[in-house]
């Protein structure tokens, strides 16, 4: 089961120090060698203030892992909806 963002996940932004991160998403971009990769609808915890995204730790493990592996196999680039396991 993913990790749902939960309302003690809410943190202070340490970029702006102003706003308090909410639920939503956010798109991500890998690069490694030749792979250009991005990941769209990514749930992360996002400030209002100055829109600094925040991805949690389960997430940011898959994703690099799916990076990784497209990395290995010799994509070049790559354009996805993150989906959850």
């Amino acid at each position: 089961m993913g990790h749902e963002m939960q309302e003690e996940d809410l943190m202070k932004c340490i970029i702006c120090k102003k706003g308090s991160t909410k639920p939503g998403t956010t798109t991500i971009t890998f690069e490694r060698g030749c792979l250009t990769m991005v990941v769209k609808c990514v749930p992360a915890q996002v400030c209002p203030n100055c829109g600094e995204a925040y991805i949690s730790e389960e997430i940011t493990a898959k994703l690099l892992k799916d990076a990784e592996e497209r990395a290995n196999i010799g994509a070049q680039v790559e354009i996805r909806q993150y989906v959850a396991a």
